[in-house]
């Protein structure tokens, strides 16, 4: 039997997330949901695109704190839903573009946000509402699901990494 060094157990106040290994992971709380994208940055080429689809309050920006927070470019708390301002940037040097396509139904609206351009970039951009750029063309995709489970419980789907 393994026993932990105390470095390697997770505190009272630390999620108990895994890495994840497989295609699946099952989140308890936010808490748990944003410990996941924190280990999800840090398996994410610094360009990429990461295509984010769920139901309305699934988490998908829940996830995205931790990605971007993951990814050292802003905090947690500086992370908000674009679904009014429709794109985010985050950082400095290191770019992330968090666009939400919520509002957004015909091709020729997206076409006005220049995501083409901006995956041109070495950025990473997370797409919320996705599957409507199923034709946008990346040098790398990751698509990530989000399933409601239960009031907190999410299922989290990640392909691409």
């Amino acid at each position: 039997m393994k026993v932990a060094r105390p470095s390697e157990r997770p505190s009272q106040n630390q999620p108990s997330v895994r890495e994840p290994s497989g295609p699946e992971v099952i989140t308890h709380s936010s808490e748990e949901t944003i410990e996941l994208g924190r280990r999800l940055a840090r398996q994410l080429p610094s360009a990429c695109l990461v295509l984010l689809e769920g139901e309305l309050g699934s988490g998908k920006t829940t996830l995205t704190k931790g990605i971007v927070s993951g990814l050292g470019v802003a905090r947690e708390e500086e992370v908000t839903s674009p679904t009014f301002t429709l794109l985010h940037e985050y950082g400095g040097e290191r770019k992330v573009y968090h666009a939400d396509l919520y509002r957004l139904e015909a091709p020729r609206e997206m076409g006005t946000l220049g995501l083409e351009e901006l995956l041109d970039q070495d950025s990473v951009l997370i797409v919320e509402w996705g599957e409507k750029l199923d034709h946008l063309a990346a040098r790398t995709r990751v698509r990530i699901k989000i399933e409601m489970l239960a009031d907190d419980e999410r299922r989290i789907v990640v392909s691409g990494l």
